[in-house]
């Protein structure tokens, strides 16, 4: 279930999150691709998802850490282009997620 009309081409400044069947609430960490992004679960330990929005649902893939953090930075890096104020608010989200 995806709440706030989320897409991946939105900036970082609406919040998104997931209901995943199993480990509850997740959140948006950074955009990944063409109907994909990275996902964390909000309350359990750090588990983190590629999540492809489907017509029919969503297909969610666990990932490592390492490859977590990997998406992070390149959205970091895209992030630089749009701007200081799109790259401080990713930032933000990423320091508050890896560090």
């Amino acid at each position: 279930m995806l709440f706030n009309g989320a897409s991946p081409t939105d900036d970082v400044s609406a919040e998104r999150y997931l209901n995943h069947p199993t480990f509850g609430m997740l959140y948006r960490v950074a955009p990944t691709g063409e109907n994909c992004d990275l996902y964390a679960t909000l309350y359990a330990q750090r588990i983190f998802f590629l999540v492809t929005l489907q017509p029919r649902g969503a297909n969610f893939e666990v990932i490592p850490l390492m490859d977590a953090r990997h998406y992070a930075e390149q959205n970091l890096a895209r992030s630089r282009r749009e701007g200081p104020e799109v790259h401080a608010r990713w930032r933000q989200l990423f320091d508050q997620t890896f560090i």
